[in-house]
């Protein structure tokens, strides 16, 4: 290996460890992602009856949205899984050993995520507007289709909700002769129409639907009295009804994440940039940019999560990892709904997050490369603190309380009939964390944490000390 020139052994042997485990946490991340996007899908397939053509389809306009998400978490999770490998095999040591350092491996590993984040940023910016507005046209059209297939000759139709659709005949053309249309929309005694000709037209550039009917007559009745007007051209704008709503979005409109990057600056400019309309457009303009920087960071961030791994050692990197990634997100998104609510200017809520992230990950990896710990011995026991006060000695608390109601609950019903209990003249064990004794016969008599032990209930008294839940129940009914 040359020491002088790049080493290209080293890198490519490097790059050949992240992409592997990056490749298989992709796939098993994707088909979590895919699996979670396709329950609301369901019920839209079985309602339109989506061929296998249209649904190959639908799946590739729905593969670049989950691709944002997917891509940054595989990114960061092969590079933790593959200094993770090498940290357990001793490789680092090795290469250590050489007289290679932490800075001369990370060059492979910024080429890999750059790319990586040049991969997410090219979907975040071309492939998943165009899939979403592919996808609604596509939803647009299979909602049309299953309005036109509804309509048949000589049938009354109700495919349309509120509107009754009745026709003579349908030509090749798909044009209609002698049409009938009940519509009862938003009304208690319905509007008749009659026409000699119509016909159904779909505009996918507008999401719109309409029957457009030629020479006939409209026939009002409100009450006693009643309307006729006739007509020479009649127009009917449908409402599509579910199951065109996929997840609470409804297909037919072109949302934020539709629009190219030159019309949510277009959107912007409309409204204004310092208006709330035009702020949410911005946010989602650069929301696109910063998530892809957002992956790179949380790659590098993997290599020192990696390293903590070794022989007699657990492997939390993946735990950390993952603790990362979801502080990330919660972060960004925090200040996004901060930025969207004009409490936080536009650069710095979209920005900050990951120029917090990018001093978080330089700081781990100049500890790790020092050879010290993530954290330092007062943030670490700072952490423990909390952790143990929030989660661990409440959990302890209750799980004692549980047993112990468990123990009473057994006890009922055998008690025994001698007027001395058992427990006179036997120790009392004691627990000198929670200050409480137990008696023989209780559950927690024998506890690991009982260290004391006392001569009678009374020098326990004595000491500070009370009984537990069960064993006061015992000293309160042997003393009454």
């Amino acid at each position: 290996m040359q020491r002088n020139g790049i080493p290209f052994l080293l890198y490519s042997y490097l790059a050949t460890e992240l992409l592997a485990p990056f490749f298989a946490s992709f796939l098993i991340l994707y088909g979590v992602f895919f699996l979670i996007r396709l329950i609301p899908l369901l019920e839209v397939v079985l309602e339109l009856g989506i061929n296998f053509p249209d649904f190959i389809r639908l799946f590739s306009y729905i593969f670049p949205h989950m691709l944002l998400y997917v891509i940054p978490m595989a990114s960061m999770a092969g590079v933790i899984i593959g200094f993770t490998r090498l940290t357990n095999e001793r490789e680092i040591l090795a290469l250590k050993a050489c007289g290679i350092s932490l800075r001369q491996m990370l060059p492979p590993v910024i080429i890999v995520s750059t790319f990586i984040a040049a991969l997410t940023g090219y979907f975040s910016v071309r492939l998943i507007p165009a899939g979403e507005t592919a996808m609604h046209q596509l939803m647009f059209q299979l909602a049309k289709e299953k309005i036109d297939s509804g309509i048949k000759e000589k049938k009354f139709t109700e495919a349309l909700g509120d509107l009754v659709v009745y026709v003579d005949d349908i030509d090749e053309n798909e044009h209609w002769n002698g049409v009938y249309v009940s519509d009862m929309r938003g009304r208690e005694q319905p509007i008749i129409i009659m026409a000699q000709k119509g016909r159904m037209k779909a505009d996918i550039s507008t999401m719109s639907v309409t029957i457009v009917l030629s020479r006939g007559t409209l026939h009002n009745t409100d009450a006693l009295d009643s309307q006729i007007v006739r007509f020479q051209r009649y127009q009917l704008n449908i409402p599509l009804k579910p199951p065109t709503r996929i997840d609470g979005d409804d297909v037919t409109l072109l949302s934020r994440g539709s629009m190219s990057q030159e019309q949510l600056q277009a959107a912007a400019k409309k409204y204004g940039v310092d208006t709330p309309a035009g702020i949410i457009y911005l946010t989602e303009y650069h929301h696109r940019l910063a998530l892809p920087v957002g992956c790179l960071i949380l790659s590098l961030l993997g290599l020192p999560l990696g390293l903590q791994a070794g022989p007699g050692r657990k492997a939390v990197g993946i735990p950390l990892g993952l603790g990362f990634f979801v502080l990330y997100y919660i972060v960004f998104t925090l200040f996004r709904v901060m930025v969207e609510d004009m409490a936080v200017s536009l650069l710095t809520g979209m920005w900050l997050p990951n120029v917090i992230f990018a001093i978080i990950t330089g700081i781990i990896f100049w500890r790790v490369e020092q050879e010290r710990p993530i954290f330092s011995e007062r943030l670490t026991l700072w952490i423990e603190y909390v952790i143990d006060v929030l989660f661990l000695n409440p959990l302890k608390r209750l799980s004692t309380l549980f047993h112990q109601i468990l123990s009473i609950r057994r006890s009922k019903g055998n008690k025994k009939p001698e007027n001395e209990p058992d427990w006179q003249g036997m120790l009392v064990h004691a627990d000198a964390q929670e200050r409480v004794f137990h008696l023989p016969g209780c559950e927690q008599y024998h506890c690991k944490n009982c260290t004391l032990q006392f001569n009678s209930t009374f020098v326990a008294y004595e000491a500070g000390f009370a009984p537990c839940p069960y064993c006061k129940i015992q000293v309160d009914t042997y003393h009454t």
